[in-house]
């Protein structure tokens, strides 16, 4: 059965878990004074870890004059605190030969370390101080400012990108969610310092925060040292609070999605066309995620897949060609992606649509559904090797799902998964509004 992880002050009933996981692993799960969660496998043999800081806050979360806020938290918890400056937080991982990062979604926020077992410590002390005393120094804030456009430029170069953007827009409207998680050049520009500072002040805070470990990781040790650093960084960790409800635990929000489809056209001058066509999916609770995963695998996952045969292989289309879905808490999207010769791009649009349709009406072909699961099935093992996919599958689940599942249930869930189920998927898919969003030297 999966692990569930309920949300209920330290002390109370479900606060302290635990559960064995493969290979002798062991997931423990606290919730800590103030509302702080803390969960961690401990993989026995390995000499590494990796620790995470997770903030259940995205771009989607950025209110009018905020735009731009997350990404920005992404740099500037970087650039110095009241104990330690930039520099001293690069030389502490640079030291051990550890990494450092962080990474912004449109629902949440990851700053995470790996490092070795013994210099966890300081890897807990560390990216705790970041999360709790980030100075968001206005100077640094304008340096930073420079560095983010141009990220966002050197990301407008790549047509992918741009597509990819453009679609998600396209799909999701006016909607939050619909906005690109770096931000723009516009809101960059115009966001002001005090506004990436009441954004922090908001959401940053024991309620919302999550911290997962992987590794050579001790439970009880690990949660000694973040009440610790929370402490020093000012934090109130004494009240009995309740962790944050989970996005989406008061109903599903409201989606301002396209009533009809959309198609667009954007203008580079590139060698290639990038089309993408798609529409709305599944939430990323909805228990048909699985079948998502399967169908997804079965139409463009992988060189054996439908639309790598028919684009690539047997017509010489496309060097890359694929599907992909993404889920959030009330919505998700699913697409169909391209790349080709600007002249071919008619040609490559009705077959990405041929193979969707043809999948939604006849279903899959004898072999597909089990090499498909062959093919999820080995990804997720292999994918669950090295600590920081154990770190952000504990934090996801405690942000996102509200239930730890083992590797072996996960498994069962995808080869549960039938052929009626995938065709059916699919033709409610199909059925949806259909946005395409072209990328390349076309005119208007």
């Amino acid at each position: 059965m999966p692990l569930a992880l309920p949300l209920v002050p330290p002390g109370e009933p479900g606060s302290e878990l635990s559960a064995g996981q493969d290979g002798d692993a062991l997931v423990r799960r606290s919730v800590l004074p103030g509302g702080v969660r803390v969960l961690t496998e401990r993989m026995p043999g390995l000499r590494s870890a990796t620790v995470g800081a997770w903030v259940g806050v995205g771009s989607r979360d950025e209110r009018d004059g905020h735009h731009g806020s997350t990404h920005f938290l992404e740099h500037l918890l970087f650039k110095g605190t009241d104990r330690r400056s930039a520099m001293d937080i690069a030389e502490a991982f640079d030291a051990v030969g550890g990494e450092a990062n962080a990474a912004t979604g449109k629902e949440h926020t990851c700053y995470y370390a790996r490092v070795l077992d013994d210099d966890l410590p300081m890897a807990v002390d560390v990216i705790t101080d970041m999360v709790t005393s980030a100075r968001l120094d206005a100077d640094e804030l304008e340096t930073e400012r420079g560095v983010i456009l141009e990220e966002l430029a050197m990301n407008d170069d790549d047509p992918s990108d741009v597509a990819h953007e453009h679609f998600a827009a396209a799909v999701l409207g006016a909607h939050p969610l619909g906005r690109p998680i770096g931000g723009t050049p516009e809101t960059i520009l115009a966001v002001p310092r005090d506004a990436v500072w009441q954004h922090y002040r908001e959401h940053y805070g024991p309620r919302t925060l999550v911290v997962t470990a992987a590794g050579g990781v001790d439970h009880d040790t690990l949660c000694a040292q973040v009440l610790r650093a929370l402490e020093d960084g000012g934090w109130d960790t004494s009240s009995p609070a309740a962790p944050l409800g989970r996005r989406g635990d008061d109903g599903p929000g409201e989606v301002l999605a396209p009533s009809a489809g959309t198609e667009l056209t954007v203008r580079r001058s590139t060698e290639q066309a990038n089309v993408i066509i798609g529409g709305a999916s599944l939430t990323a609770t909805d228990p048909r995620r699985f079948v998502l995963s399967v169908l997804n695998a079965a139409l463009g996952g992988g060189m054996s897949s439908r639309l790598f045969q028919e684009i690539r292989e047997k017509r010489g289309l496309a060097y890359s060609t694929y599907s992909f879905s993404s889920g959030h808490a009330d919505t998700g999207v699913f697409g169909l992606y391209a790349g080709c010769t600007p002249a071919k791009v008619d040609e490559v649009t009705r077959l990405l649509e041929q193979e969707w349709d043809r999948l939604a009406q006849d279903g899959l072909m004898p072999g597909e559904l089990e090499r498909s699961i062959g093919q999820l099935s080995g990804g997720l093992v292999l994918g669950m090797e090295d600590t920081g996919s154990r770190m952000g599958r504990l934090g996801k689940s405690e942000l996102v799902h509200g239930e730890l599942l083992g590797l072996d249930e996960s498994l069962e869930r995808i080869r549960a998964v039938t052929a009626e189920e995938v065709r059916e998927l699919a033709g409610e898919l199909a059925a949806l509004p259909r946005s395409c969003v072209l990328v390349g030297p076309f005119g208007d």
